[in-house]
């Protein structure tokens, strides 16, 4: 089986390459036969990918340890649910399910475009498949994943620790899901360029695909952030790693192309920046794949050195070239409809939110490299640590929250002064109450008192938004307020998933907020029977014990949990000791309410029965996840079509259906 894995691979590469140089040459010639070969060609490495993965999975499940991959990242004692995860544990087995998703994904847009849009599909297959040989061809000869051992042994190293963890089945698929997905709007991007088709075509038709990899690469960070959060052990849930800031930059230019694509469709406006942003975006996702596997960084994410890293630059480099190439050649077709027609309009508003979002992902792409550079120009690697990303990113972030309350009560190219006057009172009467409130709470710092104000300010806004939009259909249909509500969603669900969005970025500000501005944390050594105090719970230790488990041995410590003096459970950090690992990992203990997280983690105990302890009260976590839920919400509504693009669908195909009886009609 694994020959056959391999086979299938190198089998992969051929017809990648196949369907790249003739899809891309077919196009250019207007060979039709070409061009349907290529497109048999792609399902064929889609299919050849899956045999390959196939492979890969049935050497781990049946922990065939006469493989490199498999010796590595499994043992006999790790669970079923860790022998899959193992797939991607490792350098080799998460570039194969790189290729992989692409494979399919490339497949998909075939399957899905090539009816109504034949003229770019040729071009964005091309595209796809001069990515896929890349990584296609690392595997094959750099990092195989069927590479034998050079010697039999009884059992494997076994995944780390620290990925045998549940977040291993949802942080690096949705990652992934959100990187590959990028690549099909930077495809359609790089079609419309050599077609010269550079209207809004191509962003109508990625539309979805660009929704689809951001919102996965949001959940993946967010799936990230609880995974370092309940496993790592250090009380929060996004340290600024490298890695993390790797897949945390495109999220943010993504968001900027999502929310400026709305200019071009709307004015005919950001043509230019539209395509900047989906190259820098693509680049970003294979940056952050590169920082995983060069070594060049010190993370906690990472896959340790590799002999990786040259290629990925080369080949970002190789990219950003053509592709700005293209982009020169077109940009005087590339020029606007109109132009802003005031400061205080929507398209403003949204240009100056791009700006804020690049400023952002510069920023923090800056702090990421700058070890990097300054290594390579002093010889001294300079650690850049969260501090530097918090005092940056923290006004930038605070004044995209006040835009995105901004935003929807600014008409597109002017707003008069009484719209403004009579759009604005409420939320800013609401913003003000929430402030006031707030500081009543206790909070008395500016940093945390003016992003709750906001965020209220936010709310009020939307408010407003969903309100007046379900009176008016309520007075005009005679619906229920109820009924009108989910109708006026129904009725255009890009504009009202995009409300539900924002509402689900505000819980997570919010919450964001809550845990930096009224966090308490306590650290000290009990004896058994002790107490001490942190926040509103008084804790009792009651001593630790030692014994044995499945795959590792554990330290367990035991303590009563009191709060307003009566009990309220019973909460158990431990420290597990792994046969592969020179150092025990934390495990933490967690009390969750809506309010706030306690927080316990064991550093370390003694022959006398008394142990270390770190205390913490988290404000509002929970709510980090709830905001992750309504963003899913929001993304899901946005993404499903309403009647009207049905519409537009259906009269798209008829007339993408009439040409050719149209081009016969001429040649008669």
């Amino acid at each position: 089986m694994n020959e056959i894995g391999y086979a299938a691979l190198v089998l992969s590469l051929v017809f990648a390459a196949y369907a790249a140089v003739v899809s891309l040459w077919g196009a250019h010639k207007g060979y039709r036969e070409l061009v349907e070969s290529a497109q048999y060609t792609v399902y064929g490495v889609a299919g050849l990918l899956t045999i390959s993965s196939a492979a890969l999975m049935n050497a781990l499940i049946n922990r065939d340890f006469s493989l490199e991959y498999v010796a590595s990242y499994t043992s006999s004692t790790q669970d079923l649910v860790y022998l899959i995860a193992a797939f991607y544990g490792g350098n080799q087995g998460s570039l194969l399910l790189w290729a992989w998703v692409l494979a399919v994904m490339a497949a998909l847009t075939i399957v899905l475009h090539k009816r109504e849009h034949g003229d770019l599909v040729p071009y964005v297959a091309g595209v796809l498949m001069i990515v896929e040989v890349f990584f296609v061809t690392l595997m094959v000869t750099s990092s195989n994943p069927f590479a034998k051992m050079p010697y039999a042994i009884a059992d494997g190293n076994g995944l780390n620790p620290l990925l045998q963890n549940m977040g291993m089945w949802f942080h690096p698929p949705t990652l992934y899901l959100g990187y590959v997905g990028f690549a099909v709007p930077f495809a359609f991007a790089m079609a419309a360029l050599a077609t010269g088709q550079l209207g809004d075509r191509w962003i109508k038709v990625t539309r979805r695909w660009t929704l689809f990899a951001w919102f996965f690469l949001g959940v993946g960070n967010l799936f990230g952030a609880q995974w370092a959060y309940v496993e790592l052990g250090w009380g929060g849930f996004w340290g600024w790693d490298p890695v993390e800031n790797a897949s945390f930059m495109p999220w943010l230019t993504g968001t900027a192309f999502l929310h400026s694509v709305m200019i071009q469709e709307r004015r005919g406006m950001l043509k230019v920046w539209n395509i900047v942003l989906i190259i820098a975006t693509f680049c970003l996702t294979i940056f952050g794949t590169f920082l995983t596997r060069s070594g060049v960084l010190s993370s906690v994410h990472s896959f340790g050195q590799s002999s990786l890293g040259p290629f990925f630059m080369a080949f970002i480099g190789a990219t950003l070239f053509i592709s700005l190439t293209m982009l020169f050649n077109r940009l005087d077709e590339l020029k606007g409809d109109n132009e802003l027609d005031s400061f205080l309009s929507r398209e403003s508003m949204f240009l100056i939110n791009n700006l804020i979002l690049v400023g952002a992902a510069f920023a923090t792409f800056w702090g990421t490299i700058f070890p990097v550079i300054s290594e390579a120009v002093r010889g001294v690697k300079i650690t850049v640590s969260a501090p530097f990303f918090n005092q940056v990113n923290l006004p930038i972030f605070i004044v995209l929250v006040a835009i995105m309350g901004i935003c929807p009560l600014i008409g597109w190219r002017k707003a008069s002064k009484n719209n403004l006057i009579r759009n604005f009172l409420f939320p800013a009467v609401v913003g003000v109450l929430a402030t006031v409130g707030i500081f009543a709470l206790g909070a008395k710092d500016f940093l945390t008192l003016l992003p709750f104000g906001l965020s209220a300010f936010v709310t009020g806004t939307l408010l407003i938004e969903w309100f007046r939009g379900t009176r008016a259909r309520h007075h005009l249909r005679q619906e229920n307020y109820f009924l009108a509500l989910l109708n006026l969603v129904g009725s255009n669900k890009r504009r009202y998933g995009g409300y539900i969005v924002h509402l689900g970025v505000i819980i997570v500000a919010v919450a964001i907020t809550g845990y930096y501005g009224f966090r308490s944390e306590v650290s000290g050594t009990l004896s058994k029977g002790q107490s001490t105090m942190v926040g509103d719970y008084r804790l009792e230790y009651l001593g630790w014990e030692s014994f044995p488990r499945q795959s590792h041995d554990a330290v367990v410590a035991t303590l009563n949990v009191y709060k307003n003096d009566k009990r309220v459970g019973r909460i158990v950090p431990e420290k597990d000791f792994y046969p592969s690992q020179e150092q025990p990992t934390t495990e933490v203990a967690i009390r969750t309410t809506l309010r706030e997280d306690l927080y316990v983690i064991m550093d370390d105990w003694g022959e006398d029965g008394s142990a270390h302890f770190r205390f913490l009260v988290n404000p509002m976590v929970v709510w980090l996840w709830i905001g992750g839920s309504v963003l899913l919400l929001g993304t899901m509504v946005a993404f499903w079509p309403d009647a009207r693009e049905r519409r537009r669908s259906a009269i798209g195909r008829e007339i993408e259906e009439s040409r050719p009886l149209q081009a016969a009609g001429a040649r008669r």
